[in-house]
């Protein structure tokens, strides 16, 4: 858990400097050892590792880092902002949350009580380059009623939409549990 929390600061910095005047390849967040920001194994992004990233896909990774970071600072509130006004929410078990008003009523959390973390593992940018996509592995950190930790974790997709002032908003976000071990899967029932 050290090395996870340790490299989610890691990674809060790399996108802390992304914000500054760097050029963008200098700007993505880079993992150690085929890991991704969350510490889970899957390819690094990175076009340091891998130069032949499109300037779309490090322009949809840069966004979802910029997104991250806002909602580790400002919560359920900062993650409705992203938002575009008729875009959906789609969580595991749960029917879809339409539009941006009923999002924002719905992420009601406060990052001092739940911090929801997530890091992407991939992109892939539209022909048309005003739409495209970013997937990745999430956590959510919050603590039960006797102040015990509860950690939440699983994928995600984000669907970015270029915004007719040239800004780009969260068209669809969908999100699901951690899948199973592929041991947990398959094993037959001890008796």
């Amino acid at each position: 858990m050290r090395d996870k929390n340790l490299y989610v600061s890691v990674m809060v910095f790399g996108l802390l400097l992304a914000s500054s005047a760097r050029p963008i390849a200098a700007q993505m967040p880079t993992s150690a050892a085929g890991l991704d920001g969350l510490g889970q194994k899957g390819p690094a992004l990175s076009p340091l590792t891998q130069p032949t990233l499109s300037p779309g896909v490090i322009l949809l990774m840069e966004l979802e880092g910029r997104f991250a970071q806002a909602v580790a600072a400002g919560g359920g509130k900062a993650f409705a902002e992203w938002f575009a006004e008729d875009a959906v929410v789609l969580n595991n078990g749960q029917p879809a949350t339409l539009g941006r008003g009923a999002i924002a009523a719905q992420a009601q959390w406060d990052p001092k009580v739940y911090q929801l973390t997530w890091a992407p593992q991939g992109a892939q940018m539209g022909p048309s380059n005003d739409m495209g996509f970013t997937w990745g592995h999430y956590e959510g950190h919050s603590k039960d009623k006797n102040g015990q930790p509860v950690v939440i974790s699983g994928r995600y997709m984000t669907v970015w939409k270029k915004m007719p002032d040239g800004s780009w908003k969260v068209a669809m976000d969908a999100s699901s549990n951690e899948p199973a071990q592929a041991a947990e899967c398959c094993a037959v029932p001890k008796p």
